[in-house]
Formats: structure tokens, sequence, C-alpha cells
């Protein structure tokens, strides 16, 4: 079906399919077992493609990698998952880039989740067109210690397809939160920018001090990547990434947040080629096992005022009365954004309820207006 994909290595799938029962690796299909990829919960798709960072293009161990997550122990699942191989570099970025694109709108349109292993993270770029035609107005959650705005004029490359999303027709970017930013790799420009285009930045250091804050923006993404260069270089035992960053118990935590989310229907790993040490794999393996584990907890819950199960609270703040509703199964909060009646092409017609924390109605109730709130609201009436 897709003559881009390259089996994996005899001896890989050979030693995945002797694994026991008991663990991850019997519940992989391998794509040269199948006819049909429709019928599967999960893809997971490989892209050997990094020449978009003239950094580091260097080869991926994918085998290793995918191997330290199929050997772990199952949790209580009931899964199943189809390995396509790898993506054979095409003669142009843009040809990689549309084969990606082929296979995550198809996965898209069969209601299986696909899970992308890649290099460079302009490969995001290719993840965020495969929902052309898909959804209309996507939200990105995308773990990075940088923003990645770049120039729109230059080409596409792993520091600049923020920018190339937010011009590129068909304009299909509704919001871009970033978490776990560092400020000094990051210019004030940048940072600015970012805010005047109403997206969200969350810093490495206020995550760490309390990673439930993030909770809400993976709640409310459907794509959420991940640069494995945030991950601190003490987690990952190789002195070339970053000194701070994510732990690899943070790391896990983000992942599973992600996971949980009823919303997040793609997951991209990135800037693969950086991870050389068998502490790095093993810790990429753990990152997916948790990602697993929360989509097999996600409550299904629906996000609507209409909800039986939602309490719903009503805060004034000024001149505005802010509305809450509270989850009485999963005690999960959101937040009501008020429609602009007048605007036909309104934005916001399915992000009628933005996910939120019990901080924010708390903080409300101290007549402070929630940043998430304020910003969803301006792009609605921009």
């Amino acid at each position: 079906m897709f003559d881009f994909l390259i089996d994996n290595p005899t001896d890989f799938s050979e030693a995945v399919q002797q694994l026991e029962t008991t663990q991850v690796g019997s519940k992989v299909t391998f794509y040269n077992q199948v006819d049909d990829i429709k019928d599967f919960d999960f893809v997971v798709i490989c892209v050997d493609e990094s020449r978009g960072n003239p950094d580091n293009n260097t080869s991926i161990d994918f085998e290793h990698i995918k191997y330290a997550f199929y050997e772990l122990q199952l949790g209580n699942w009931e899964i199943s998952i189809l390995d396509l191989g790898v993506i054979k570099p095409g003669n142009e970025i843009s040809d990689t880039f549309y084969a990606l694109r082929q296979v995550v709108n198809f996965a898209l349109e069969h209601h299986t989740l696909p899970i992308i292993l890649g290099g460079s993270q302009d490969i995001l770029y290719s993840q965020y067109r495969a929902y052309d035609g898909v959804k209309y107005m996507i939200n990105i959650a995308n773990i990075d210690f940088k923003f990645d705005l770049g120039d729109s004029n230059a080409t596409l490359n792993h520091e600049s397809y923020l920018s190339h999303m937010v011009v590129n027709k068909p304009y299909n970017l509704f919001n871009y939160a970033n978490i776990g930013y560092q400020t000094f790799y990051n210019t004030q420009e940048e940072i600015h920018l970012l805010d005047k285009m109403f997206f969200e930045a969350y810093r490495l250091g206020d995550i760490v001090n309390d990673i439930k804050i993030v909770e809400p923006v993976l709640r409310d993404a459907d794509i959420a990547a991940l640069d494995v260069r945030c991950i601190e270089s003490q987690s990952v035992l190789q002195d070339e990434m970053q000194p701070n960053g994510f732990n690899n118990r943070e790391i896990c935590g983000l992942s599973r947040y992600a996971g949980l989310s009823d919303k997040v229907s793609s997951f991209g790993i990135y800037e693969l080629q950086y991870l050389h040490s068998q502490t790095s794999k093993k810790l990429l393996g753990q990152i997916l096992w948790y990602f697993v584990e929360g989509t097999q907890y996600r409550l299904k819950e629906i996000a609507d005022v209409n909800n039986p199960n939602f309490i719903k609270y009503q805060v004034p703040v000024d001149n505005e009365t802010l509305i809450f509703y509270e989850s009485q199964v999963s005690r999960r909060w959101w937040i009501e954004i008020p429609s602009n009646l007048n605007n036909v092409n309104n934005k916001l017609k399915q992000h009628t309820l933005l996910p939120c924390d019990k901080e924010n109605y708390l903080s409300a109730c101290n007549q402070e207006l929630p940043e998430r709130w304020l910003k969803a609201k301006q792009k609605n009436e921009f």
C-alpha cells in the first residue's frame, strides 16, 4: 500500500516475536504480515530524515529504541500495534514529508493513533499538515527547549517550522503551546512574538515546580510532540545534551499527560539522532510506555456545557462573568469561552470549553483573569 516503506530487519522482527505474552511486543504486528492497516489502535512510524538539521544528521538506531519499548511489561491494556517499519528518505526532504503525510492522514481517517519516531523536528510540519482535510483548527503542544520560530522566508528546517505553520495555507493552526522553553535559548523578540500571536509558552522552571500546570494544555492538544533535546544530560548519560532540562520522571509524566488527553490523536518524538547511549534508548522506551498507558485511561469525557456530570460555577471578574465547569467524574476543570455571535467565521465553534485547572478558578475568585482564557478570547475576536 505504501511503497516508500522499508521493512524492519528480519532479526529485529524475529526477536520481537519471541517476546513473552506479558510484554508489549506480543501486541505488535509488522507491516509485511498484514494486508490491511485499518484495524489497529496504534501505528509506529519511523522517519529516517534528519536533513532539516545540518548540525546533526547522523543515522538513528530505530530498532534498539523500539525494542526498549517492546520488551517492557504490558499494563492492564487491550491494545494492538502495527509497526510500519521505516519511511526511507526521499530524493528531497519534501518527498519524505509527503510520504509521512500520506501515512498519518490515512491513520487519522481510520481512527488509528500514529506514533512517529523521527529525526530533525521539521518533520512536525508534515505531522501537522496530515490533518488538512481531516480536522479544521489544530492545537499543538510541543515539549521543547526552544520555540523554533525561525524565518518563514527561509527554507523550512528544524528551527523554523513553526513560522511555516503560521504563514502557509491552509491556515489550520489555532493554538501552539511550547512546554519547557529555556529563556537563554530564545530571543526576547521570539518570546514577545509568540505572545503577540496569543500562543502559549511555559518555562521549564515553572513546570518543574508544578508539572500539573501543563495538564490542561496537553488535554486541549490534537498533536503532541517532543524534542528529545529538552531532556537533561544527566537523565540520558550524554554530556552533549542540555545541562538543564526535564529529568526522566518529568518527561515520562508529560508523556502520560499527553496519552491521557481525549483529544491527542498523534504523537511525534523527534531529534532521535542525538540519542546514542543505552540509557537514552531505554528512557525513550519508557516514554512510549507511559504515553500508551495514558491512552488506556482516557475517560472520553464530553466537554459540553450540557454534560450532566459537570458542576457550573459563575465568577464575576471586573466586567466579565467567567463560567467554570468541574467534572464530578474526573475532577478536571474547564472554562467557557464566550462566542462572538456577530462573527459567522467564529474560530472557536469547536472550542467552547477550554481546559483549565482549579487554580484558575481560585485565581478568578481573587479577581485575576486566567491568561489561557484571555488569549483564547483574543484569538476568537481577532
